[in-house]
């Protein structure tokens, strides 16, 4: 049995969970469905959302906060990590604009997640 903390609504349910042989999840703690789902994806395939910043070429901001436009598998942090610590953003972008694409190492981009380089710099 495994030990988590659903993190799908604010009840924040305390869960114990295992997967069953036919590749279904036993869980006990949750108070909704969606601890269910929760745990079995938990359990098989961790997904984040990954948040960082990239350097700018930028005195007056040099480092603009990104994240992954969508969730990546847990265990490909640390490879799109890496590719962060070679980016330096040269131009102005704006909240939302793609910084780089993960297809090499997952499904997503990165993006911008504020207007600083917009504002004035």
């Amino acid at each position: 049995m495994k030990q988590l903390i659903c993190i799908t609504c604010p009840a924040g349910c305390k869960l114990l969970a295992e997967l069953t042989p036919d590749g279904g999840v036993n869980v006990t703690g949750n108070t909704c469905k969606r601890g269910v789902d929760f745990a079995l994806t938990e359990l098989t395939n961790p997904m984040r959302t990954l948040c960082s910043t990239v350097r700018t070429s930028f005195a007056a901001c040099p480092m603009l906060p990104v994240r992954t436009d969508r969730e990546i598998p847990k265990g490909k942090m640390g490879e799109v990590m890496r590719l962060l610590m070679g980016i330096v953003i040269d131009k102005k972008i704006a909240c939302g604009d793609a910084v780089a694409d993960l297809g090499g190492i997952c499904e997503g981009k990165i993006i911008a997640t504020s207007d600083w380089l917009m504002s004035g710099v």
